[in-house]
């Protein structure tokens, strides 16, 4: 069986340089990669000229997304290389481990009905900060046929084609976003138990932690406000989740405060009581688990943020504006 013609595009912004090491890793595709740039400030687009790769600088009198620099970098692709079967969408804070475009390419060549392929993701630091620890416990899912990938896959170009693909307005969650629409046209989408890459979050302060989670948030309600009804109901119980601990509690907790004191307090404790549960039906060993609670907890209160901020947007007929935490 021939190798299938595999083309990359690579998204990033300010990067540096992982930037480097993200191309570099790509060594034996370069000559087929799109490097998509969103307004950087550093010398990420002289650093993608001189490895060698094909560039685009977005036009940024247009909001920009990941999505929308996906798309752009997938039209480019194809109109350098018309022919190309099989895209590997790389975060430029990525390294690309060996081998892995081979053995997801291979997989889609003998797995026709699947439109997506994704693999062991992991974080290059994992134990520098509490936040990069907590994205390396995000990366893990289940292996085989799944609803989503995230934004480092591999897609069959038909595919992508058949649902025109990203969502370009979505600041985040256009992945899942996608993978509903191939998998209402009869797609599969897959996650292969083969390590596919290092990511770098170089996140070192609860800020950045913060307006990540608030952007989760607004995926959340944008993603339940797409696709929320039967049979999908995308994201709405994550939804509910964040107005349920990150609102209502608390409105009720102040309404107590002013009336009744004492239940007040009481009512305050759900919230240890909830990091508890969450601990001990964990997974992981309980120092691991216990940090992962705790985040999940408190992160409600930045899940609501981003709820309220895509509300705002939406019925303000705001344009939404991308939430960076970098």
């Amino acid at each position: 069986m021939m190798m299938p013609k595999i083309g990359i595009v690579i998204i990033g912004r300010n990067e540096g340089e992982r930037l480097i090491r993200c191309i570099q890793s790509l060594h034996e595709h370069l000559a087929n990669t799109v490097y998509v740039d969103s307004a950087s400030t550093d010398c990420s687009i002289e650093s993608a000229k001189k490895l060698g790769v094909h560039t685009l600088e977005l036009d940024m009198l247009k909001p920009f997304t990941a999505a929308r620099a996906r798309n752009a970098g997938f039209a480019q692709l194809l109109k350098i290389f018309p022919d190309t079967e099989f895209v590997q969408f790389v975060d430029g804070d990525c390294e690309v481990l060996n081998n892995w475009v081979k053995v997801a390419a291979t997989f889609l060549q003998e797995n026709p009905q699947i439109a997506v392929v994704s693999g062991v993701l992991n974080e290059r630091f994992p134990d520098k900060t509490i936040y990069n620890t907590l994205c390396d416990l995000e990366w893990k899912m289940p292996f085989g046929e799944v609803k989503a990938c995230g934004g480092n896959a591999l897609i069959r170009v038909s595919a992508f084609k058949e649902v025109d693909g990203f969502l370009p307005t979505l600041i985040a969650g256009e992945e899942p976003e996608m993978c509903i629409r191939l998998r209402k046209k009869g797609w599969k989408v897959w996650h292969l138990a083969h390590q596919m890459m290092l990511h770098d979050a170089e996140m070192t302060q609860f800020r950045q932690w913060w307006m990540r989670t608030m952007r989760a948030g607004y995926a959340f309600a944008e993603g339940a406000f797409l696709h929320g009804a039967a049979p999908e109901h995308h994201w709405v119980a994550e939804s509910k989740r964040a107005w349920l601990w990150g609102f209502f509690i608390p409105l009720t907790i102040l309404i107590l405060a002013l009336l009744k004191p004492i239940w007040a307090i009481l009512l305050l404790l759900v919230y240890p009581l909830q990091w508890l549960r969450l601990s001990l039906n964990s997974q992981y060993p309980f120092k691991t688990a216990s940090l992962q609670a705790f985040f999940l907890t408190i992160g409600k209160f930045a899940e609501m943020a981003g709820q309220i901020k895509f509300l705002l947007h939406h019925y303000g007929d705001k344009q939404s504006q991308i939430i960076e935490y970098k």
